[in-house]
Formats: C-alpha cells, structure tokens, sequence
C-alpha cells in the first residue's frame, strides 16, 4: 500500500490497489497507460475503466468510508446504469479521482476487453502490476481525446509512444499499426490523418537514430 506523501499520485494509487485487492476488473487507460509505453510527460491523473457488480459495488464503498473518504454506492450504481463517471473522494486530503463505467462508451470497450498485465514502477513504492490498456488501445483513445480539444498534448503521446516503439525489439508484443488506421478512419478522415502523419513521422525519426 502506498505511504501517505505529497505526491498527487498516492491517492489514485491506493485505489489501484484497492481494486487489484477487491477483483475488481478494470484498466487503466489515458496518460498514466502512456506512460508505461515511452512517454515522459509526467501526469498526476490515472483514467480507470471499471466493471462494477453489486457486490464490488459494497466492497469499494466499504473500503473507503466516511468521514475521511466519500465513496457513495448510490452513486456508483447511477453511474454504472447511466454510463456515467463517479467519484471517490479523500476529504482529508482533498483528492478526487473520478472513475468510469464501461458503460459510459462503447468506443472503450477494447480497451477493457484486451487489457494486459503491466508492471508499474513508481518511486517511494515497491513496483506492482496492473491492468493496462494495449497501446494500440492507448494511441486509439488519445485520437478520441483529440477530436474533443485539438490537444497538442495527445499528438506529441502518441508521437512519443510510436518513436519508442520503431526504436524498441518490439517482437515480445505484436503490434498492430494496421488496426489503429482501420479505426482512426471510423473516427474521421482528419484523424486518420493526424494518425497517419505522426506514424510516418515517428518511424522516419527512428530510423535517422
């Protein structure tokens, strides 16, 4: 369990472990899932997909109890049935960290599906596992991000993530590049693009190193 620090990133940790603790199936997907894959931006917030029945339901409000924490299970079957986010609050720290139903989106729903086992090393804690997002997965969901703000922030991950992996031995994890063009052009012929240039981009800069 991670020790109380000033380190944003204590409470979002605790509740992944609360989660590998209670089996809850979930995946970690956004910038923290980036990160495992090459980039360095440094990112304060963990986006978690989770499936919630019932009885994860009790277990998470139980796990988080009032007066420090606010986890409401009324909340958190609203979400689950409306496809909409919750939130767990530590009060004592004023930290939140809003997590997602899987079923708030479908276009998510690979993610969840395909998740894989990655190891997370982060200073302070002993390094443990988690369910990640693929990176294809990863690039997929930031290219939705994108057509959302026009962040420059999500082109240069997925420029960052594609420089590391034409530099890498890629050949302990298939890849699939094909399958991130087939479904950047069900977003859009301009994302398709986008996706396109920094593929043709990053591979080009790879191969100068």
């Amino acid at each position: 369990m991670p020790s109380k620090s000033d380190s944003p990133l204590t409470f979002f940790l605790d509740i992944l472990l609360k989660l590998e603790a209670l089996d809850i199936p979930y995946v970690i997907i956004g910038g923290f899932a980036a990160t495992i894959y090459g980039i360095t931006r440094t990112t304060f917030d963990i986006d978690m997909i989770v499936n919630l029945e019932e009885r994860h339901i009790r277990a998470l409000a139980d796990a988080y109890p009032l007066p420090r924490y606010y986890a409401d299970p009324h909340q958190m079957r609203n979400a689950m049935q409306i496809g909409s986010s919750f939130n767990i609050i530590d009060v004592e720290r004023g930290e939140k960290a809003d997590l997602f139903p899987l079923t708030m989106d479908d276009r998510y729903r690979p993610a969840f599906e395909n998740r894989i086992r990655q190891r997370v090393a982060v200073a302070g804690i002993e390094p443990f596992e988690v369910w990640a997002a693929r990176p294809e997965d990863v690039i997929v969901g930031k290219l939705m991000a994108w057509t959302e703000g026009r962040s420059q922030r999500h082109m240069a991950d997925i420029f960052e993530m594609m420089l590391l992996h034409y530099m890498s031995d890629t050949s302990s994890m298939p890849f699939d590049a094909a399958g991130i063009s087939r479904r950047a052009r069900e977003l859009g012929e301009e994302v398709s693009d986008v996706w396109e240039l920094l593929n043709s981009s990053a591979r080009e800069q790879a191969s100068l190193s």
